[in-house]
Formats: structure tokens, C-alpha cells, sequence
């Protein structure tokens, strides 16, 4: 790399240093020759800018054009006086004031003599950078090349940059790399960012090309440092896309066998042989994954879903079947998990939202009920909030799960038809019967807890609950009267 010091080591260009000896580490990337009196505009930073002075008038003169090269970040101003008195203090003055090196060029000695020797040797340090990058991509192609697989290629990769690595999915995995804390950080900075690649807390997040162009779907190569253009940190992105892509090749191939195996599940029939075939166990028990996402196609909706369980579980099969997404799994305690991931990717999803049913871990011969459990807990979750709900069938009750299964417009007409003349009085005469009577059914028919709950006296809650039943003309001490009453409730 070409110095500021390393020009006053040339002994054929006799440069003196006149001030700035504090800043002579500074690189020379390019040469500029200039007489404007604020040449900024022309100026990209790291220039070693070449004057005669013929701009000089006066002492302001001199802090326009020095505060100009300070702005534009050049490395060193080279100055030659147009007569014998030498460099104008003001001019050494405004350096000085400003941290830019100055180096007095001697009357006698040409520019093109100093321009010829800088650019010889900024030319022969790019063809040294372009070797050294060249050995540096192929010491990376070769460990892609051998089938070294993606921890070697990231750890290869933190050896060329002397910086470490990290790659993470946007569930906040990290896919290779030593242990990240902050990575569910670094990823909601990533689905945020206006551009690519970013720095971030001293690191640098650069994009792994993705399905579908979806970040949501993509991996993060992390770097530390300022990488943004650090051609060897693009390299590596590049080829941690090529190991990404055989990652999903290899998915897409394990899935094949997702499509039949799924339609047979709701088809019913032995499945004992099909898992077999995928390499499971078929006396394991297993999950059935029921999901959805509110915007965007098929395609991306299964590629997150395969994002998520593979932060959670080393085997999983994912398929689009209809309208939703459906995926087999060996039991495990990854519900937390699957939460986890999908809160991570929250950022990225702006208005959509995605919804996810887990059955409960059943045998081979229980698939076809735990995918219709896993389809009815993923329908619960629509009447939930949030952007991400995640319902498994062993966390909620049996009358929630058969209410899920229920269609929308039917469970609004059940509930009218059992509640409808409390309902009716209620916004008649600005009561609330219907609260009274949850709150009956909530505490199993305990008269002295409901009456408790609600803050009144035993004898008004059974007048409530009395013209309760005469309104529907039901009697609640009857249980089946009361489980009717409670779905209808529930229904709402």
C-alpha cells in the first residue's frame, strides 16, 4: 500500500514534510493535479492532490482551498511556490488547522516526475491486490469445489478476512459459525434495511441469494467490520449462496416424498411403509404441522415453513396441500422453538400474517386425526392476534379444537340460535347477561365463586341467571343444557 510516508522515502522526488508528520500512514489511492480555488467537487478522498498555487491571493484563500481538501478526505497536499519565498504560511497555517499533510515540492522539479513515479506504483499495487484477490477467490472456490461443506467455507472465509463469520437464517439460526448472542437483532436489522449490504454494531450483514427473492426466506452472511466494499466479503456471500443451493436441492429432494405421504395421510390407510422409505422410524411418534401464510405465494410459504423447522429440527418433510402448508416432523419439544423463529422473522412479514397449528405427538396409525388437529389449532389461531400465532393441540381444550373445525358462519348461527334472546335484552336494556352467565358457566355453576367473581350478592346472581333461563327457556341446573350453553358462548 502506497503511504505518505512512502513519498518522502522517494529520494529522486525530494519531498520535504513542512507539516501533518502525525498523518503519514494515510494511503495514496489516486493523484489529482488542481489550480482551482475549491476544487472539493472533483475530489472522492484519498488523493495525493498536486498545486502549483497559482490560486494564492490571499491568506483566506488558503482555508478555502485546504478546508475543501480536508471535506473531500484527500491523503496529503504536495505544493510547489511559483517563486523562491517558499510555501505561504498561511498556506502551512491552514493545514495544520485542518489535518491535511503538507510536503513542499521542490522549484526545480517537474509534477510529471512525481506523477509518473505514483502512478507506477499505485499501478503495481493493483496488480498486486488483483493477484492476492485472485488466490484469495480460489482458496475459496477450492474448499466449495472439494465438498467441504458450509462450516469450512465460513471458517476458510474468517481466515482471508482475519475477521469472524457468522451465517444465520432470518428464524435467527445461526447455520455456521461460532455462537452469535445478538443474532435475532442482527436479523430484524437485516429484514429493515433500505439497502444491502449494511453495517450493524460493527458488523457488516451482506444477503445470500434466497427463493423467490424473499428476504424473509433468505440466509445473512455476517462479517465483522466495515465490509461493504470488501470484494473478498462478496465472494464469500456468493459462494455461501452456491452451498445454499444445495441445501435446497437437497430438501427438494428429501420432499418429494412429502406430497404422496401427505395425501395418504388424509386419505387414510397404513403409512408404516412410506415412513419407512424416508429413513424414519415408523414406531416414532410424530408431529403433523398445519401453517398458512396471508400474503404470497405456495412456493415462499413452504420455503419459510422449511426455514423454521430446520432451526428447530434435523428432519422434517414440507408440502403444499391446498391452501396450506403441512409438514411431518419426529415428536420433539420444538413448539417453543417453531414460536421463536417465527417471532424473529416478524419484521419481515409487513401486513401478512402466518399461522401455525402443531398436533399432538401421535403413532403412524393417528396421523390422519393429527392433521386435522394441526389444521383445526391452526384455525383457532386466526381468531387471535399478532403477526405470528403458533397453536399446538396439547395446549388447548378439547371443545376449542372441535370449534376450530367449525366454519365461521355456522358457529355465529349456533351461537344466535341459543343465545339470541339474551343477547337481544342485553342490547335492549344495556345489561350484560351474557358476561353473567360466562361467568356462571366459567365457575362450573358455583353460586357463592361466580357471585364472589362478579362483586354482588348470591341472590342477585340467581335472579340474573334465573331470567336468563327464562329468556331461553332453558333450565341450567341441566348439564347438557349448560354444555350447549357454553360452547354457544364459546363460539362467539
Amino acid at each position: 500500500m502506497l503511504l505518505v510516508r512512502s513519498l518522502l522515502g522517494m529520494p529522486e522526488l525530494r519531498l520535504r514534510l513542512v507539516g501533518g508528520a502525525e498523518s503519514l500512514d494515510r494511503p495514496v489511492t489516486r493523484l489529482y493535479g488542481t489550480e482551482l480555488p475549491d476544487p472539493a467537487r472533483y475530489l472522492s478522498g484519498g488523493e495525493l492532490v498536486l498545486s502549483g498555487l497559482l490560486w494564492h491571493r490571499t491568506a483566506a484563500d488558503c482555508d478555502r482551498f485546504v478546508s475543501s481538501l480536508a471535506a473531500a478526505g484527500v491523503s496529503a497536499l504536495a505544493a510547489s511556490s511559483p517563486d523562491a519565498a517558499g510555501l505561504p504560511e498561511a498556506l502551512v497555517q491552514a493545514c495544520a488547522r485542518h489535518g491535511v499533510p503538507l510536503l513542499e515540492v521542490p522549484v526545480e522539479l517537474s509534477f510529471a516526475v512525481i506523477t509518473e513515479r505514483v502512478v507506477s506504483e499505485l499501478a503495481a499495487e493493483r496488480v498486486g491486490d488483483a493477484g492476492a484477490l485472485l488466490g484469495r477467490h480460489r482458496r475459496l472456490l477450492t474448499v466449495v469445489a472439494d465438498g467441504g461443506g458450509l462450516s469450512e467455507l465460513v471458517a476458510a472465509g474468517a481466515a482471508e478476512l482475519d475477521a469472524p463469520c457468522w451465517v444465520l437464517s432470518c428464524t435467527g439460526h445461526v447455520v455456521a459459525g461460532p455462537e452469535l448472542p445478538e443474532a435475532v437483532e442482527l436479523v430484524r436489522e437485516f429484514l429493515l434495511a433500505d439497502r444491502l449490504p449494511r453495517v450493524v454494531r460493527g458488523r457488516t450483514l451482506l444477503p445470500v441469494s434466497a427463493r423467490g427473492g424473499s428476504r424473509l426466506t433468505s440466509w445473512i452472511l455476517v462479517v465483522s467490520g466495515d465490509r461493504t466494499r470488501d470484494d473478498v466479503a462478496a465472494e464469500l456471500a456468493s459462494l455461501v449462496g452456491v452451498e445454499r443451493a444445495r441445501v435446497v436441492q437437497g430438501r427438494e429432494i428429501e420432499n418429494r416424498a412429502a406430497g404422496p405421504l401427505l395425501r395418504q395421510v388424509f386419505a387414510g390407510g397404513d403409512l408404516a411403509a412410506r415412513i419407512a422409505a424416508v429413513g424414519w422410524d415408523p414406531d416414532a411418534p410424530l408431529r403433523v404441522l398445519a401453517a398458512s401464510v396471508s400474503e404470497g405465494q405456495a412456493e415462499q410459504a413452504v420455503a419459510l415453513v422449511e426455514e423454521v423447522l430446520a432451526s428447530v429440527t434435523s428432519a422434517s418433510l414440507v408440502s403444499a396441500v391446498g391452501a396450506e402448508v403441512y409438514a411431518l416432523a419426529p415428536s420433539g419439544a420444538w413448539t417453543e422453538g417453531v414460536r421463536s423463529a417465527l417471532r424473529a422473522v416478524e419484521p419481515g412479514l409487513r401486513s401478512a400474517r402466518v399461522l401455525v397449528g402443531i398436533s399432538s405427538p401421535v403413532g403412524h396409525s393417528g396421523l390422519r386425526g393429527a392433521a386435522e388437529e394441526a389444521s383445526h389449532a391452526r384455525r383457532l389461531g386466526e381468531r387471535r392476534t399478532g403477526r405470528t400465532c403458533v397453536v399446538a393441540g396439547e395446549e388447548i381444550a378439547l371443545h376449542q379444537l372441535l370449534l376450530a373445525g367449525v366454519p365461521e358462519e355456522l358457529r355465529r348461527s349456533l351461537r344466535r340460535r341459543l343465545l339470541g334472546p339474551v343477547l337481544d335484552y342485553d342490547a335492549e336494556h344495556g345489561s350484560d347477561l351474557v358476561g353473567t352467565l360466562r361467568v356462571f358457566l366459567d365457575c362450573s355453576g358455583s353460586w357463592t365463586t361466580a357471585a364472589a367473581r362478579l362483586h354482588v350478592h348470591v341472590n342477585t346472581l340467581r335472579y340474573r341467571v334465573g331470567r336468563v333461563g327464562d329468556l331461553l327457556g332453558v333450565n341450567l341446573s341441566d348439564f347438557t343444557e349448560r354444555v350447549d350453553l357454553y360452547l354457544a358462548l364459546q363460539a362467539g
